[in-house]
């Protein structure tokens, strides 16, 4: 109780332990970008033997494959297979100390790791110092948390997991039962019109294409946004995330020329426009609508 009316009462004690449990929340986000869709890939063929099976196929023995989740195994070089020590694991720390490189083959270690802990710790502490302690603060380093996972993982896979998605549409629904960030009616129009936005582009551009332009993990994640931020904002997300993603993928093609057929991940791009809208949505529409007045 004292240390929550310490962080009610000081706000910068919150933001700065929010900010140490981003770090560590972004050492195991690393583990969830890199295992997630590997998880998926397993279930997936899992799911293909059953299916053979039924229809009188062979299926591949999997007793004895390894278990593989967020926990097990440990976690280790992928070179060597080094076990990685609690004191190998300290974010940030860590990868300087041991100057990016695998303690035991001295392979090097990528520097998105401690991207990934940097990144999640600076803008937990931006939530915490924007919302303050209590329930939106909260809530809202859980959306921030999901988000920066889910951009890295579209990012390396094209995927966007309905493990997270799906729960961040039903969580943003009971997050806004106390109006938290918009009221209850509209996050569910939210949802709803969210899924539909991108659900009706989609058919659109294929039916003209015969090319399909996004994934429905895209139309999840909308929906997710939709719910926790509410229908309105909804416009603003999508143009930010359009400009956003044009203007990234124009850099891509002139930097690393790119083919126009190289398709880009646009999950980055909405989770970005999100945290943008969750920050400053209500000045930037406030601003717009005034300018028209």
């Amino acid at each position: 109780m004292a240390l929550i009316e310490a962080m009610t009462s000081t706000p910068a004690l919150f933001v700065a332990l929010a900010s140490v449990l981003g770090l560590l929340v972004g050492s195991f986000l690393n583990v969830v970008i890199h295992r997630l869709p590997k998880m998926m890939e397993r279930e997936w063929r899992e799911q293909c033997a059953e299916f053979a099976a039924t229809q009188g196929g062979e299926v591949a023995r999997s007793e004895n494959q390894a278990k593989y989740n967020l926990v097990a195994p440990r976690s280790g070089c992928p070179s060597c297979g080094h076990p990685i020590t609690a004191i190998e694991n300290i974010p940030i720390f860590s990868y300087l100390a041991l100057r990016g490189r695998c303690r035991s083959c001295r392979t090097k270690i990528s520097a998105r790791y401690p991207v990934v802990e940097a990144l999640t710790g600076v803008l937990s502490g931006l939530i915490a110092w924007h919302f303050g302690f209590g329930l939106a603060g909260m809530s809202a380093l859980i959306l921030l948390w999901a988000l920066i996972a889910l951009t890295f993982i579209d990012a390396d896979t094209q995927l966007l997991p309905d493990s997270i998605t799906l729960p961040l549409v039903w969580l943003g629904l009971i997050v806004n039962i106390d109006h938290t960030f918009t009221d209850l009616r509209s996050a569910a129009l939210g949802a709803v019109f969210g899924y539909l936005a991108l659900w009706s582009v989609y058919w659109v551009f294929k039916l003209l294409t015969k090319k399909e332009g996004m994934g429905y993990g895209d139309f999840k994640l909308l929906a997710a946004l939709g719910a926790w931020l509410g229908w309105q904002m909804l416009p603003l997300v999508i143009l930010l995330s359009s400009v956003v993603g044009a203007v990234v993928g124009i850099v891509l093609m002139v930097l690393a020329r790119m083919g126009r057929n190289i398709p880009l991940p646009f999950g980055p791009y909405l989770a970005m426009a999100g945290l943008i809208a969750l920050l400053w949505g209500k000045p930037i529409m406030d601003s717009y609508i005034q300018g028209f007045q």
